[in-house]
């Protein structure tokens, strides 16, 4: 299961998506998750949901990998669905003891479902098609005002890409730990509750000396690079805008204005 998590992860490729400036990336993300809590209708939505999957398509990574990222969050998916079906009010279509299933209940838990997923999905393709470094440019070029009110832009945005980065690694060493104690004779999936949850004790304390050691490591080394934050620094690559970005971005808005339609026709 936690092979599946996909999170933070990037595949290098040469589609028509990796091409875009990681920035415009970044603003599209942002329209995109507009689109999924602005459309109030089905054929609104389908329309965000059309351009996710357009966006996926052109990216050129096989559809299992959407799968994969979708796995671990399947068990949540389900139990949100019907706690939407069976306690949200409304005209009643079936009843069974004390359980009953609303119209406006099906109606929430398909648009929840929908969103959801729709935004895992979404937001998935930003990290899978852009490294770090550029992921990391991107965030402070566009925080870059906020520089004006003394704040440091630069080690906020190397702060969450880190953190972004570091999601794939940390499941690999959880991964690595929870092994070595099963070869121990650690038992995770028989016993109490409680029993299985102090289980879990043996594999949490090593993750957190792990994940220390590794900040440590890291710190270490930027400061034996003499790293002294963004002031003055240059960049190997410089981004520009091109004319694929902008019509990227125009299409995004394409479709925002769409959802937007759909709502007032449809509603």
């Amino acid at each position: 299961m936690l092979k599946d998590i996909t999170l933070g992860q990037y595949f290098p490729g040469n589609s028509i998506v990796h091409r875009l400036d990681a920035g415009v990336k970044i603003i599209i993300t942002m329209v995109f998750v507009v689109m999924l809590f602005t459309a109030d209708t089905f054929v609104s939505i389908s329309a965000g949901v059309l351009f996710m999957v357009m966006s996926y398509l052109l990216t050129r990574l096989t559809p299992s990998l959407m799968l994969k990222s979708l796995r671990p969050v399947v068990p949540i998916l389900i139990i949100t669905a019907l706690l939407n079906v069976f306690f949200y009010e409304g005209d009643v279509v079936f009843r069974l003891w004390f359980l009953k299933i609303t119209d406006d209940g099906l109606k929430n838990a398909a648009f929840m479902l929908i969103r959801v997923v729709s935004l895992i999905v979404g937001s998935s393709v930003l990290t899978y098609t852009t490294s770090p470094i550029e992921l990391t440019h991107a965030i402070e070029k566009l925080l870059s005002p906020l520089k004006k009110l003394k704040l440091p832009v630069h080690e906020l945005a190397m702060m969450m890409t880190i953190a972004l980065r570091f999601v794939p690694t940390l499941i690999e060493e959880t991964d690595k730990i929870i092994s070595a104690q099963k070869a121990r004779g650690a038992d995770f999936e028989n016993g109490s509750l409680r029993e299985r949850a102090g289980a879990i004790v043996p594999v949490i304390v090593p993750l957190f000396v792990s994940a220390f050691r590794r900040a440590e490591e890291l710190a270490l080394a930027m400061e034996c690079r003499c790293y002294r934050g963004g002031d003055g620094r240059t960049r190997m690559r410089t981004s520009h805008i091109k004319p694929s970005d902008i019509a990227a971005f125009g299409v995004s808005l394409i479709f925002l204005a769409a959802v937007i339609a759909a709502d007032i026709i449809f509603k």
